[in-house]
């Protein structure tokens, strides 16, 4: 059985930044988690009390919230490595970059 990957990525409205950090991670959990991933964007801007509740104080944030342990990234996600360690997913060799 296969776990799904519960994920709430903390974005500043349609910036270049926020825009890097919605690709980026849907292109690793693409090759990384295939069918096996939920991503809920959550813009600030327009649900500040989301934010508030989770005491997102910088954006980009990502929060893994299941499998546990749950799991806070700060950032565009583009260091490949960190987040797949965040996420405590193994890194396999198509992830590795040139």
């Amino acid at each position: 059985m296969c776990k799904q990957y519960q994920l709430k990525l903390y974005v500043t409205g349609d910036t270049p930044r926020s825009q890097r950090a919605i690709a980026n991670l849907y292109r690793l959990c693409d090759q990384e988690l295939p069918g096996q991933y939920k991503i809920t964007v959550i813009d600030v801007t327009k649900s500040p009390q989301l934010a508030e509740a989770e005491h997102i104080l910088v954006t980009p944030t990502l929060i893994k919230e299941f499998p546990n342990p749950v799991q806070r990234i700060v950032g565009d996600l583009s260091d490949t490595e960190t987040v797949l360690w965040g996420l405590n997913i193994g890194i396999s060799l198509n992830t590795i970059e040139q």
